[in-house]
């Protein structure tokens, strides 16, 4: 089977997206933990949030929602982010990021959690457009 190098460009918006996505972790969850009246300049205008079945469209919409979920702890185990194509984005640099770890709402136990973001930059800043939680109820 052929290997498929990649190539120089490829390799940067690779590594762009990598520390993007640290960074982009550290900063949601700090958000969404403690300054979670602060969310709505993450999303881009017109976002779009789907938490567990529920979801919002716009970033005050958005923002409005977070606002009346419970006080939340989050834990992060895993981080896994990926850059878009240009054919499917034409020169915009947009990343998909799925993230995992544990959320503990107000005095209830933790559970565990998958997130998925689509992500673009907008100007200098990097916005969300597409935000998916779920909490993860074992299977019975």
């Amino acid at each position: 089977m052929a290997s498929a190098k990649i190539d120089n460009e490829m390799r940067t918006k690779i590594d762009t997206v990598c520390t993007t996505a640290e960074d982009f972790v550290k900063l949601y969850y700090n958000h969404a933990d403690k300054k979670r009246q602060h969310m709505a300049p993450l999303y881009m205008d017109t976002g779009l949030l789907v938490w567990n079945g529920n979801g919002a469209k716009g970033k005050d919409e958005i923002q409005k929602y977070f606002h009346d979920l419970p006080r939340s702890e989050h834990t992060i185990t895993t981080i896994d982010a990926q850059p878009i194509v240009d054919d499917a984005v034409s020169t915009q640099l947009t990343f998909v990021m799925q993230v995992s770890g544990t959320v503990k709402f107000h005095e209830n136990p933790a559970k565990p959690f998958q997130q998925t973001f689509m992500i673009t930059a907008q100007g200098d800043k990097w916005k969300i457009v597409s935000d998916c939680f779920r909490l993860q109820d074992g299977i019975l």
